[in-house]
């Protein structure tokens, strides 16, 4: 973890006796008294004292990377750790059918779209990792070359995940997880039902990945009939992101749900080019109060306020009512960054730059 830079920590406390000149991480300070000073950081008395900026930083600086190399580890706990990294993961609730006409329906979160123009999807029934043995999905996805996978949401993840069973292969997942099976329009598998949306595919490839348990077997469908449920979609014939309330794994027994708070938006940065975290005056980019997303937003603009704009807005009554309750210039600024803080979280990126630049230091 990347020490917290002198010159912010003196500008945390004015009393700091850190040199700002130093290239030594701000930490050495500390020196072998690092583990005792973060049980004082813990103390609920010494959380009471500072403000919550001020403790977010003192408690990045302090805290350390766990590094591993995963072939030393057990596979199982490799899995672990990977699976409750790497996450939310879209699941692929995957239909398929044996030679023989069995069906099978299994969840996967080894799985993403990774072409539309042809439409791609791959996702993963990995070797188990208990004893290296493989699943009837990749069998009948090896013998038949055909799979439906049908998209995950919140209403239907309980009989999903009793889905998961590894009951014997001559048992139907559709008739233990109480899910309706219809029939596809170009493929042998079954559609289910309940299911918001659910892809037709013709498998073009499978990649084995290993032969050791925990080895992906990458199944590369090419999908020939998407089905939508016209209830998921908006005004505008698009999935709405709310209406269809997908659902994704996490570590463990872990899933979350693609709704309500959970769900925001982030502009992307297609049109035009933006100036840039490396763009932001010094002032405000090395601000503590200011957070690396906080940056990120003022960096997707493509040009700063002209300044006749931001002289109008220095009019308005919480600037000026900052400026008339600071101190000094120093005060004022950290208001002033406090503020920007807010219009950012309201997503009001030019306003929050008419803020910072009230103070013209902050231009510097």
């Amino acid at each position: 973890m990347k020490g917290l830079e002198p010159s912010r920590l003196a500008a945390l406390d004015p009393k700091s006796s850190v040199s700002t000149n130093s290239t030594t991480p701000a930490c050495d300070c500390f020196g072998a008294a690092n583990i005792q000073f973060n049980l004082i950081l813990k103390s609920n008395f010494f959380q009471g004292l500072v403000s919550p900026a001020f403790w977010l930083l003192l408690e990045l600086q302090f805290s350390s990377m766990k590094s591993v190399d995963l072939k030393d580890l057990a596979p199982k706990q490799a899995h672990a750790y990977l699976l409750s990294a790497v996450g939310p993961r879209p699941i692929a609730f995957a239909s398929t059918i044996s030679a023989d006409g069995q069906r099978n329906l299994s969840p996967f979160s080894y799985f993403n779209v990774f072409s539309s123009n042809p439409p791609v999807l791959i996702f993963s029934p990995a070797r188990r990792v208990r004893n290296n043995t493989t699943k009837d999905t990749l069998h009948n996805a090896q013998s038949t070359k055909e799979v439906v996978i049908n998209v995950v949401n919140y209403s239907m993840v309980q009989q999903m995940s009793l889905a998961s069973t590894e009951y014997d292969s001559d048992v139907d997942e559709f008739v233990k997880s109480g899910l309706t099976p219809i029939a596809s329009e170009t493929v042998a598998p079954y559609r289910v039902k309940e299911a918001p949306v659910q892809f037709e595919c013709k498998v073009n490839d499978i990649v084995a990945l290993g032969d050791n348990g925990g080895a992906g077997n990458l199944i590369i469908c090419e999908v020939k009939r998407m089905h939508i449920d016209e209830a998921i979609l908006d005004d505008q014939e698009q999935i709405s992101m709310e209406k269809i309330d997908l659902v994704a794994r996490m570590g463990g027994n872990w899933y979350c749900r693609a709704n309500g708070d959970a769900l925001f938006e982030v502009e992307k940065p297609l049109a035009t080019k933006g100036i840039g975290v490396d763009g932001i005056p010094k002032r405000i980019r090395e601000s503590i109060f200011l957070s690396g997303n906080d940056l990120g937003m003022l960096g997707n603009v493509e040009n700063l306020p002209k300044d006749a704009a931001v002289a109008d807005f220095a009019e308005s009554y919480r600037i000026k009512e900052i400026f008339s309750n600071s101190s000094d210039g120093m005060e004022a600024r950290e208001a002033l960054h406090l503020y920007a803080k807010e219009l950012l979280e309201e997503n009001k990126v030019e306003k929050a730059w008419k803020a910072l630049l009230c103070d013209k230091l902050n231009r510097i």
